[in-house]
């Protein structure tokens, strides 16, 4: 007995609520699956009120059906949507139009929604995509060059929209909805 090592027990098997001896898939809800189709047709939709100038509507519209049970390029479509919609909408709009959605039923949900998105659409803003990374041309110096210059966009414009927003529905959310999204399990 005096060669046993005590200290490799696992003591975690001994206990009946450690996430050794249940499932941890039960703590996940369940989602319904949803199409790339469906959320297209959504994503025109919701294209259609924000040309009709009710980019509030538009904006519920997009929040209040996340495709949680999505694929990639149906969520890929979806983020793409709700980033039209963030960059179409007008500074001096942002706090009231929240203001107004966080007052309405289900208002924190939505606004958690939007936080999930608005990290989402950060994440795909900072990586270099395969587009920019074939416009590279190597230098005499031995460096490369990408030619991003003088064309489009580009990603620091919706990166600083996007930023505008995230201090705006911190300013009315508070950090909770911050807290929230980052312990929910469903992605958008």
């Amino acid at each position: 007995m005096a060669n046993f090592n005590w200290r490799t027990i696992n003591i975690d098997l001994l206990d009946p609520e450690s996430p050794a001896n249940f499932s941890t898939t039960s703590l996940a809800p369940a989602l319904a699956s949803v199409s790339a189709s469906e959320v297209q047709s959504l994503s025109s939709q919701i294209k259609q009120l924000l040309r009709g100038g009710d980019s509030e509507g538009a904006l519920r519209g997009a929040l209040e059906n996340p495709p949680y049970g999505g694929d990639a390029a149906a969520k890929e479509i979806h983020l793409a949507t709700v980033v039209e919609i963030l960059q179409s909408i007008k500074q001096s709009e942002m706090s009231p139009m929240l203001s107004r959605i966080y007052g309405a039923d289900g208002g924190v949900e939505v606004l958690d929604v939007l936080m999930k998105y608005l990290y989402k659409g950060m994440s795909h803003a900072s990586q270099p995509s395969s587009a920019s990374t074939r416009s590279m041309s190597p230098q005499s110096t031995g460096f490369s060059q990408i030619h991003s210059r003088g064309g489009g966009e580009g990603g620091g414009q919706a990166m600083s929209v996007l930023l505008s927003w995230h201090e705006k529905l911190v300013e009315i959310a508070g950090p909770g909805s911050i807290v929230r999204v980052m312990s929910d399990r469903r992605t958008v």
